[in-house]
């Protein structure tokens, strides 16, 4: 991404805009803030957390389990110039920049809840792509039926790898019907800023309505198939995670409830909130698991 700082409003301006906007509908479709990407009915008007909050708080355990260790030790992973295989049943096989996937005159604010599967949320507003775009552009064949994702596989690079905690590279898969939803996106960016080495950079999956551990971060290879891809989770504890990971409140994990959430940011008093069904995503998604048992498809 050909980014410039002059181009990124302030994160407080951006945050009270934002609040404002949510409050008033007359100026619910105005532009986005912050770098040049274009608006999306798809944004949702919650208050995203601040930069801080979003960039301090992860999951990515090639740097390291606890929470602020992708923070603290994914600053060295180099991140340009970087391409993305796309394979299997596609007519264009090929490695893409990421320039090339998602380029500036292309990128859509999002503004979209995250679910934890461990029961914590965010409101992040990303810069990204839909992927439906990027798999047309490789060309889908007809007998496609799944997308697998895998990341980088450095352990130099990335020293949580050393840890054979999960039989890395970490791969994660989508129905096609998924991938092609135009929720589903790839991000490059959020607050108006590349995306940080500890969110996922320079290229992340983002599915707002499963578990965040599907939006698998600092991507590879794309590989369209016709048989349901291995995803690490799974693999790993197929009781607790299953290859849908759609968020339900119906459905608790094995050790914990997860009919509620706690809003990362929400204070000492903040208390928790009910968690909605597909994260609140139900009206556009429902239709997709038309049919399916839910606790069983899980």
């Amino acid at each position: 991404m050909k980014l410039t700082w002059s181009q990124v409003t302030p994160q407080a301006h951006y945050l009270s805009r934002r609040v404002f906007l949510a409050g008033t509908a007359a100026l619910a479709a105005a532009p986005a803030f912050g770098l040049a990407g274009k608006a999306s009915p798809y944004s949702t008007d919650e208050a995203p957390n601040s930069f801080d909050e979003i960039t301090n708080y992860n999951n990515f355990y090639e740097f390291g389990t606890g929470k602020t260790d992708p923070a603290q030790y994914a600053g060295n992973l180099k991140t340009a110039p970087w391409s993305v295989a796309i394979d299997g049943m596609v007519d264009r096989p090929g490695s893409y920049g990421v320039e090339d996937l998602a380029p500036d005159s292309a990128l859509e604010e999002r503004i979209y809840r995250l679910r934890c599967v461990e029961a914590w949320s965010m409101v992040i507003p990303w810069l990204g792509v839909p992927l439906a775009g990027v798999l047309a552009k490789a060309g889908v064949q007809p007998g496609a039926k799944y997308v697998a994702f895998r990341t980088l596989e450095d352990p130099e690079q990335m020293p949580g790898q050393r840890a054979r905690i999960i039989d890395w590279p970490y791969r994660e898969g989508l129905r096609l019907d998924e991938a092609m939803h135009p929720l589903t996106i790839l991000a490059t960016g959020l607050y108006g800023k590349v995306l940080p080495n500890q969110n996922g950079a320079p290229i992340r999956l983002v599915v707002p309505w499963k578990y965040g551990f599907k939006s698998i971060k600092s991507v590879v290879a794309i590989t369209l198939t016709d048989k349901q891809p291995p995803t690490s989770w799974q693999a790993l504890q197929p009781r607790e995670y299953g290859f849908y990971a759609n968020v339900n409140p119906q459905v608790d994990h094995p050790r914990w409830s997860q009919a509620t959430e706690r809003r990362v940011g929400a204070g000492l008093f903040g208390g928790r909130q009910e968690t909605l069904m597909f994260n609140g995503y139900a009206d556009q998604v429902a239709g997709l698991y038309a049919g399916m048992d839910l606790r069983k498809f899980y």
